[in-house]
């Protein structure tokens, strides 16, 4: 069975828990570098971005040291609001600490203040002809992305879902809509990971008893 942590540290990691169980999958809430071994995938939810000060200097912290490591080795990572801007290679006028794991650069809070906060319906095909109820509440925006980026999604301010491969980044909250197709999106994107992972291993058994 598939097991997606969430990092609990702050946010919106109740409403993405409760997203996921309603898709049937097991859920970890993570908060220690330990935990990041026992998951197949993780969501980095919304939040205040102090979480991302964390990482700002020449200090690194054990949990999102093992994050890094295990994106690089394929685990998929789901970033929306905060956990988008954690992810991105660049953040514009600011020197706080990321992940660095996306080639993206980002605005933060670029639709303005809370009461600016909207919802509206957005095309994004990979998730079906019919539109999505994005919520956007003081969100970032990606204004570019490499050329291994795939734009899914597109507002009037800019690009507000991408993809690189096993990493996927929304400027919206999904977890705070009825629609599930972004979280099942994602759990295809476990489980098509946790599938590979289950054949080398399965590759590496054979090769020790020739």
């Amino acid at each position: 069975m598939i097991t997606v942590g969430i990092l609990a540290l702050q946010g919106a990691f109740a409403e993405h828990a409760e997203s996921l169980r309603r898709c049937g999958v097991k859920t970890k809430l993570v908060k220690h570098a330990s935990e990041i071994e026992e998951i197949d995938g993780l969501v980095i939810p919304g939040g205040e971005s102090t979480t991302i000060a964390k990482l700002t200097g020449n200090n690194s912290d054990p949990l999102f040291d093992a994050i890094i490591a295990r994106a690089k080795a394929g685990m998929p990572v789901y970033g929306t609001c905060m956990g988008l801007i954690f992810l991105a290679r660049e953040i514009e006028g600011s020197t706080q600490g990321r992940l660095n794991l996306m080639d993206i650069s980002v605005r933060r809070n670029a639709f303005g203040p809370q009461k600016f906060s909207r919802e509206e319906q957005v095309s994004i095909p990979e998730l079906g002809e019919e539109p999505y109820p994005v919520v956007f509440i003081r969100g970032p925006i990606i204004l570019t992305a490499g050329s291994k980026v795939q734009v899914l999604a597109q507002v009037e301010e800019g690009l507000v879902m991408c993809r690189q491969d096993n990493l996927l980044v929304t400027a919206f909250h999904p977890e705070l809509t009825d629609d599930l197709r972004v979280h099942k999106y994602f759990m295809e994107m476990v489980s098509q990971y946790k599938e590979r992972v289950a054949q080398t291993v399965a590759v590496g058994q054979l090769a020790k008893l020739r």
